[in-house]
């Protein structure tokens, strides 16, 4: 007669389950409400934090909440979105924020001039460097009204990974940790008719025991669109781009460029100084005369195409 270990038989426990009874899943409809109280906040609130900040008018609206895995929500997301990782201490290390890319393009080309009827519907694209850096701050301010929302002993201020594209790599939950279970908390902003989408996927271990509190209304007059504009400015001219020389060469038949070999040589069309048109992202930039300096080939600038803010916006372009 053979015997067996009692333990190794048992099953394991169902991971829901198990997460019910410490407090990690709670009702669907339970979860729902306080997503909806948070969703509530934000469209009151987000707004005139924007405004604040920028002078610029926002729609926001609650989407509605979608509950699961920690990881499965954020692979749900669309695609044209970056995320933050972030942690709230006395509340929860494990939140991500997610933005749409959309809504940080068209807040960037509010912040540099240009105007409503100019702007078009994003294409659907990463971020750039520049970009990005703004990024920062539309998620310090989604983070600092989930601060002021969720009223975290201690008063401490949540903690911000860089921002980081969806299709980045993210880390995985080790084998013996499983993944949380989780509500994303999905809102839609609205800029000058453009609306993108921002959410909060946040372990329904902190939603379970918060009571979501509205934050005092704080109505500043939009002195700060000034300073965000400057500061985007600085980033600007601080930022690197490549530049492109186009230089005219001289006219030459089909029959002549067809028979062209290695070490022939193609005359500039010019004769003294030669134009030199410079340009980036496609956009002529200045004219320069082609020279020389000791060893080195070079332009000297001659003219700017435009001025030095309208210079700055093509850049974006």
């Amino acid at each position: 007669m053979t015997t067996s270990n009692a333990s190794h038989d048992k099953p394991a426990m169902d991971p829901a389950l198990l997460a019910k009874l410490t407090g990690g899943l709670g009702d669907r409809g339970r979860v729902a409400k306080i997503c909806s109280s948070f969703g509530e906040i934000y469209s009151e609130f987000f707004p005139d934090v924007i405004k604040s900040e920028t002078g610029l008018d926002v729609t926001v609206n609650y989407l509605g909440c979608e509950i699961g895995y920690k990881n499965h929500l954020i692979e749900d997301l669309s695609a044209n979105v970056t995320l933050v990782d972030a942690t709230l201490r006395n509340w929860s290390q494990n939140i991500t924020l997610a933005c749409g890319n959309g809504f940080v393009i068209t807040l960037m080309e509010h912040l540099l001039g240009a105007t409503a009827d100019t702007i078009e519907e994003p294409a659907e694209r990463m971020l750039s460097i520049i970009e990005l850096d703004l990024a920062v701050m539309v998620f310090d301010k989604i983070a600092k009204v989930l601060r002021s929302a969720v009223n975290a002993p201690g008063g401490f201020e949540p903690s911000l990974s860089a921002p980081h594209a969806h299709n980045d790599m993210r880390a995985r939950p080790q084998e013996d940790r499983p993944d949380e279970f989780a509500a994303a908390i999905n809102m839609s902003i609205a800029l000058a008719g453009i609306v993108s989408e921002f959410s909060l996927i946040v372990p329904q271990t902190a939603l379970l025991k918060t009571k979501v509190t509205p934050p005092k209304p704080k109505r500043q007059a939009s002195s700060n669109s000034a300073e965000w504009t400057e500061q985007l400015g600085d980033q600007v001219r601080r930022s690197h781009v490549t530049l492109e020389a186009k230089i005219r060469l001289q006219d030459l038949t089909l029959r002549t460029i067809s028979k062209l070999m290695v070490g022939d040589v193609i005359p500039f069309r010019d004769h003294g100084d030669v134009r030199v048109e410079v340009s980036a992202n496609s956009k002529e930039l200045y004219v320069c005369e082609f020279g020389r300096s000791g060893e080195n080939y070079m332009v000297r600038v001659k003219d700017t195409m435009n001025s030095d803010d309208e210079l700055i916006r093509h850049l974006m372009n």
